[in-house]
């Protein structure tokens, strides 16, 4: 693939996963939103959705990582290139912020409506629900392996699945890993899906708008960048080791 057309893949498909992403946080939380209050399972359902629709767009262009962690752990494994690194992650990072711009104004005459300025920030950027900087690490890191060991898991040839699949399970994973895991952290499995928004919070402007949160964000690129090596690893090391000892190849 030429580098250009990974990044503007990177740029499109990151863009329309945040617009997405950010848009069903701010449907469920937002003042007079029509979505609002209809809690946990929208939200994940929509961000698992917003996922498929984003690989199914630019898979073809990109593979559609969209995400800085999945590209680090698919590179670290031998299925990436380390010089492409660069490419795919300002790709993304660009997307996830003119995503959440898009997003921002979609809702613009809600964010005047919504008073609670922790409410504006988890629309945007992710917010633990108990603020133990450990263990919110730990969850984000295992969290990430768990995204990694799915995605090659689901991508694995021995699977034999259709080339239209992958995408639909890839949000399906998505959704599990919010159900299952999301809960104290708000799952950012995915540096630019944070950092991307959250600087969009820090530059756009809204009435009572408040702090944000710049002492967290460390977590949320950190951890998913450390998850998704040690997922990959695992996947490597436990589960491609079991074809050669069933004689699978």
């Amino acid at each position: 693939m030429e580098t250009s057309t990974i990044f503007w893949g990177e740029v499109i498909g990151t863009f329309l996963l945040i617009l997405l992403g950010v848009g069903v946080n701010a449907n469920v939380l937002l003042m007079q939103s029509k979505g609002r209050q209809s809690g946990w399972i929208v939200t994940c359902f929509g961000w698992g959705f917003a996922v498929a629709v984003a690989v199914y767009v630019v898979g073809w262009a990109s593979g559609g990582h969209l995400n800085p962690a999945v590209t680090l752990g698919l590179t670290v494994i031998g299925k990436s290139a380390w010089d492409l690194l660069p490419t795919y992650w300002g790709g993304q990072m660009v997307g996830a912020f003119l995503g959440a711009v898009g997003a921002w104004l979609v809702y613009y005459p809600h964010w005047g409506a919504t008073r609670d300025a922790e409410t504006k920030l988890v629309c945007f950027a992710t917010k633990p629900a108990i603020r133990k900087f450990g263990w919110n690490f730990i969850t984000e890191c295992i969290a990430t392996a768990v995204l990694m060991i799915g995605i090659l898991g689901i991508y694995d040839q021995h699977n034999g699945l259709g080339a239209g699949v992958g995408p639909y399970l890839v949000g399906i994973l998505i959704v599990a890993i919010g159900l299952c895991l999301g809960g104290p952290t708000g799952f950012a499995i995915n540096p630019a899906r944070d950092l991307g928004p959250r600087i969009a919070h820090a530059l756009l402007p809204m009435p009572w708008k408040g702090s944000s949160d710049w002492a967290y964000c460390w977590i949320p690129i950190i951890a998913p960048l450390l998850g998704s090596v040690l997922g990959a690893w695992l996947y490597q090391a436990a589960i491609v080791s079991m074809y050669t000892v069933g004689d699978f190849q």
